[in-house]
């Protein structure tokens, strides 16, 4: 009875994610159709003379900070999709040396600003920020990762919401894409796993998560609580920003923009690479953490198949199949979730694992780094 009992909640969690990607799509193409009425009503004056491109396009004004470090793989088509953007708007990168390789990549643009950054910090990310947001000129600033791809319409939509006086913050679902078969493995559980979850806090009105994908706020806001600076002692600076703005009585939102990352390593690149996002969630959000078993469907499926609950096993696979083609196809267009369908149980299991080693210890290991945290997520 137990056993069933717990088999109908993990079922019935997938069906809500379900349930959320739906709605996540629904509204994806709603956004789309207003964006497509306002520009052909934007092209056509009353009198019926048809308007410039250029004039029709949305117009947005910001500043995005980018934080660099070396030269990965997919970084110049990342920082080439930055300079295709629709509206008004300054591409600040920040480096710790001159002589960081990616240097010479961002010198080919000639829409990128270059600096060289000083401030030293314990997340020396977020010391990087500082400096660029002092050269900031706009009241919008967008912070993503170095190898986040955009579209030409990314800066108007993620934008956009900031014109609700309500919304302190905007952020982004991200897509993987890999260039390894054990990063392919990596981004199945991104597509399948923690995107659903996204979907679903949304859904139950949860307002303070954030992503590194995609964080895009007012300057006047970030004043008020401190700056960056207020959130340069802890490793995941993304959810202390969403945090820290949903405090002062403001709204985190999803964008309905979906951005590009990309994934590669080894598999021991991949567990590494979990377990620190593993024992990050765990100090930033215990409780949360805590309660991410109520997700494992494959794993309760396991557990209802070696107790003789076959049926129980099966329906709970199925559903749990049926969200991952959901979240991972309807919502984030992975290919890989189609073409490594099959695989999902075990990345499940495997997702099971890291969840079991991030919840001890407190170091990771950051780019080359390993780092030890406090229990409230600080850099010690």
């Amino acid at each position: 009875m137990i056993l069933e009992a717990v088999g109908v909640i993990a079922a019935a969690y997938q069906v809500f994610a379900i349930v959320a990607c739906i709605r996540f799509r629904r509204g994806v193409a709603h956004a789309l159709v207003r964006a497509v009425s306002r520009l052909v009503s934007t092209r056509v004056t009353e009198s019926g003379v048809a308007m410039s491109g250029d004039a029709a396009r949305t117009s947005a004004c910001a500043t995005i900070l980018k934080a660099v470090r070396g030269l990965d793989p997919g970084f110049r088509a990342a920082i080439e999709s930055h300079t295709k953007l629709h509206g008004e708007y300054e591409l600040l990168c920040g480096v710790r040396s001159m002589d960081d390789p990616a240097v010479a990549v961002l010198r080919e643009f000639p829409q990128v600003r270059v600096i060289e950054c000083h401030t030293v910090t314990p997340n020396q990310k977020v010391g990087v920020l500082m400096d660029l947001a002092r050269e900031a000129k706009h009241s919008i600033l967008i912070v993503n990762d170095a190898d986040i791809r955009v579209e030409p319409d990314y800066l108007a939509r993620v934008t956009a919401p900031l014109a609700d006086a309500r919304v302190g913050l905007v952020t982004c679902l991200y897509r993987p894409e890999a260039s390894t078969f054990a990063a392919r493995f990596e981004g199945l559980g991104v597509a399948t796993e923690f995107a659903p979850s996204a979907l679903v806090a949304r859904l139950v009105g949860v307002e303070e998560f954030a992503m590194g994908s995609t964080l895009a706020f007012r300057r006047a806001d970030l004043e008020r609580i401190g700056g960056f600076a207020g959130i340069s002692e802890y490793l995941a600076d993304d959810y202390q920003l969403g945090a820290k703005l949903h405090r002062l009585g403001l709204k985190c939102v999803l964008s309905d923009v979906i951005v590009a990352t990309h994934l590669g390593g080894t598999w021991r690149d991949v567990w590494s690479h979990q377990v620190r996002w593993a024992r990050t969630i765990r100090v930033s959000k215990f409780s949360g953490y805590l309660g991410l078993p109520v997700t494992f469907a494959t794993v309760w499926a396991v557990v209802a198949l070696c107790a003789g609950e076959w049926r129980v096993a099966l329906a709970v696979l199925a559903v749990r199949m049926l969200m991952a083609l959901a979240s991972g196809w309807m919502v984030m267009r992975s290919r890989d979730v189609l073409r490594l369908w099959l695989l999902i149980p075990l990345r499940d299991l495997f997702g099971a694992a890291v969840w079991a080693a991030g919840l001890f210890g407190n170091s990771v290991l950051w780019r080359g780094q390993k780092l030890k945290l406090d229990k409230q997520g600080r850099i010690l």
